[in-house]
C-alpha cells in the first residue's frame, strides 16, 4: 500500500495539550480520553508524574473502548502542533485561602505555560483553568499576544454546572433537565441569574422561594471554597 501526504491529512486525529498533571489536569486527560475526542499530551515538570498517569490511562483503553494516545512528557517540544491547549498548572487552593492568595505564586507559572506551550502551538485554542482564574487568564492573554477569541478561562461552564446541579439536588430533579446561567467572574463576583435559570424550561423564580434561590446563589459563589474546605 503506497503512502501519500493526503492520507496523513485524512488520519489527522485532534490533540490536546493539558498543562499541570495534578488532580485536575489528570483527570481532564483521562475525559478527553474515554469520551474519544482527542490525542491527549499531559505535561508537568515533576519527572515521571505525567508519564506514569499516561501509561495508567493507555493501559485501560481496552475497557474503555477507546483508541486515543495519551502522552506523559515533561518537554514542551512534544506539545507540537497542539489543537488545543489547557493550562491547570499552578499551586491548588488550601482551606481558608481565596482564589486572590495564590496570584503571586501562580502568575509566573501560568506565564511560563502559555509561553513555552505557544511556540510550539501558534494555533491552538488556549483555555486556562488555574486560580484566580480571571487575573491567570488575562496574563495567559497578554503573554501569548493571542486574539482574544482563542484564549478563555473555564469559569462560566464550571459555575453553571455547579448552579445548575444545586437546583437540580434542591428539587430532585434529574440535572439534564435543568438549565443554569452564571455570567462574570469566577469568584465572588459571579452573578447568577436565577429568571434565565430553568427545570424543563420553567424558571426556578416560579419553583422555589426567595430565600432557597439566595442559599443556592451563595452555595455556587462559595462553591469552590465549600470542596476545599
Amino acid at each position: 500500500m503506497s503512502y501519500s501526504p493526503s492520507s496523513e491529512i485524512l488520519c489527522h486525529s485532534p490533540r490536546v495539550t493539558v498543562i499541570g498533571a495534578g488532580r485536575v489536569g489528570s483527570t481532564l486527560a483521562q475525559r478527553i480520553a474515554e469520551k474519544n475526542l482527542a490525542d491527549v499530551v499531559l505535561l508537568d515538570i515533576i519527572e515521571g508524574i505525567p508519564q506514569g498517569l499516561a501509561l495508567d490511562l493507555m493501559e485501560a483503553r481496552g475497557m474503555e473502548l477507546h483508541h486515543r494516545k495519551i502522552i506523559g512528557t515533561n518537554n514542551y517540544t512534544d506539545t507540537s502542533n497542539s489543537d488545543v491547549v489547557v493550562i491547570t498548572a499552578g499551586f491548588p487552593r488550601k482551606p481558608g485561602m481565596s482564589r486572590d492568595d495564590l496570584l503571586l505564586m501562580n502568575a509566573k507559572i501560568v506565564v511560563e505555560s502559555a509561553t513555552k506551550a505557544i511556540a510550539y502551538s501558534p494555533n491552538a485554542i488556549y483555555v486556562i483553568v488555574t486560580n484566580p482564574l480571571d487575573v491567570m487568564t488575562y496574563l495567559a492573554w497578554k503573554a501569548t499576544g493571542l486574539p482574544c477569541d482563542r484564549i478563555m478561562g473555564m469559569a462560566g461552564v464550571l459555575d453553571s454546572a455547579r448552579f445548575q446541579t444545586f437546583i437540580s439536588m434542591e428539587l430532585g430533579v434529574c440535572p439534564s433537565d435543568v438549565n443554569a446561567m452564571v455570567l462574570g467572574s469566577h469568584g465572588d463576583l459571579m452573578v447568577p441569574l436565577p429568571r434565565y435559570s430553568t427545570v424543563n424550561g420553567i424558571p426556578i423564580t416560579e419553583l422555589l422561594d426567595e430565600a432557597t434561590i439566595e442559599r443556592l446563589v451563595e452555595r455556587t459563589r462559595n462553591g469552590g471554597a465549600e470542596i476545599v474546605q
